[in-house]
């Protein structure tokens, strides 16, 4: 019997691209080395949450990602649903992910409430709903190659392909700056 490894995989064309997720800056230089020593493909996507609440992917793999060619797969581009504002005030709404999976807490620290109430009130203020400003956000930045959006109706599929073509200005990134330094990565 052949032992299936990588290259023989490679070789017969079972392994075309890779991706990894959840990783870290070390895990992924891990990866892209030992691509480049054994000439196997590279990894060409990273699926990492990214998302006005939790901006870590910046610290360190946004580098990466950019330098070496390797796009972010956003995931949770809108933190479970919580920067839609359908969970403020104690909301929970029948039906919606929090609701039904109470054990994901990541979102619904304290200060992850505080910020998310301020991310909804300056959309509303440039007249945009809060999903679309969470996620022109995402897609606007240079390494992210997609945002994985959770959509359970038609209605949010196109609130969130509204997003695609929503411009951001220098001042609305400004006032978006001015939370995430106030509240910096409250659902790390």
């Amino acid at each position: 019997m052949e032992k299936f490894s990588a290259v023989v995989l490679v070789q017969a064309g079972k392994i075309r691209y890779v991706g990894v997720s959840n990783e870290t800056p070390w895990g992924l230089s891990q990866f892209l080395h030992y691509a480049d020593t054994a000439k196997l493909p590279r990894v060409v996507s990273i699926q990492n949450p990214y998302n006005l609440l939790n901006r870590t992917f910046e610290i360190g793999l946004s580098e990466f990602s950019h330098r070496e060619q390797v796009g972010l797969l956003a995931y949770s581009p809108l933190g479970f649903g919580v920067l839609s504002g359908k969970y403020l005030n104690g909301q929970q709404p029948v039906n919606s992910r929090l609701t039904l999976f109470e054990r994901f807490t990541r979102y619904s620290s304290e200060q992850a409430q505080r910020a998310t109430n301020r991310y909804v009130k300056l959309a509303r203020q440039w007249n945009q709903t809060p999903a679309q400003l969470a996620l022109a956000f995402v897609l606007r930045q240079r390494f992210v190659t997609s945002a994985i959006v959770g959509s359970t109706s038609l209605e949010q599929l196109n609130e969130a392909l509204g997003s695609i073509d929503l411009d951001l200005t220098e001042e609305l990134l400004d006032k978006i700056q001015a939370i995430h330094v106030d509240q910096p990565n409250p659902s790390p």
